[in-house]
Order: C-alpha cells, then structure tokens, then sequence
C-alpha cells in the first residue's frame, strides 16, 4: 500500500473515530475541537523537547517516563518553561539533565520538609528546689 493511499486510511478512520466520540485509543473525547487543540500541543510540547535535548538526553527522560510519569512530565514542564524564557542555551545533554533531575529532587525534599521533628525542652528558671514556707 503507498504512503497516500495509506495516509487517506488514518484520516478516514481518524474522522469516524471522532463523530463516533472516542479518539484512536478508544477513550471519549468531549468535543473533536479540543482534542484537535490538546493533539497540537501534545505535538508541539514534543517537537520543543526534541530540540531542546541532545539524543542521550532524551533516551534517559523517555526511561524515566516509563518508571515515573509524574516526575518526568514535572522535569518536562521545567524544560519547557526554561527553553521558552530563553533560559536554556543550545541543547541539554544527559548530564545536564540528571543535574536537573538532582535538583528537582532537593527542591522537592525542602518543600516537604526532612520528616524529623524536633522537641526543644525548657528549663524554667523558677524551679528551685527551694521552697518557702
């Protein structure tokens, strides 16, 4: 089958799926305009990442996506942020990325506070073992 023949298929299905109600992966969608808007940004985001990290880089962030989605979405949405402020200057490679990931880390760790309590005990100046009677 030819790349046009095949790509008039997808969009085919792809526009069945959506006046049925449901996206490619079978879940509802509430309305065909913002699952077209989510998918743009969904694209965008990943197009943003794959030229803001080196190769190896972005090997390591897909490894923590499958053990920790929530941890690699946090350390995206910091790439993003900084790749749009400009703050980022050529691409990140591997060992910049695991030293954001460090810091995220104790960033994360000073916003829960370390988990000890501490008790501090007073000593009253008044307690003499003197008594006045």
């Amino acid at each position: 089958m030819a790349d046009p023949e095949l790509a008039a298929l997808r969009a085919a299905r792809l526009s069945q799926l959506q006046k049925s109600g449901t996206d490619p992966n079978g879940q509802s969608v509430g309305s065909s305009e913002d699952a077209e808007k989510r998918r743009a940004e969904e694209q965008m985001r990943r197009d943003l990442l794959a030229t803001a990290l080196e190769p190896a880089a972005r090997e390591r962030l897909s490894r923590i996506a499958l053990v920790s989605p929530a941890r690699s979405k946090q350390i995206e949405s910091i790439l993003l942020r900084m790749a749009q402020s400009g703050q980022l200057r050529g691409r990140v490679n591997e060992e910049q990325l695991i030293n954001l990931l460090e810091q995220a880390d104790e960033a994360q760790k000073k916003a829960s506070g370390n988990g000890t309590i501490v008790f501090q005990r007073r000593v009253d100046a008044d307690d003499d073992d003197d008594f006045d009677l």
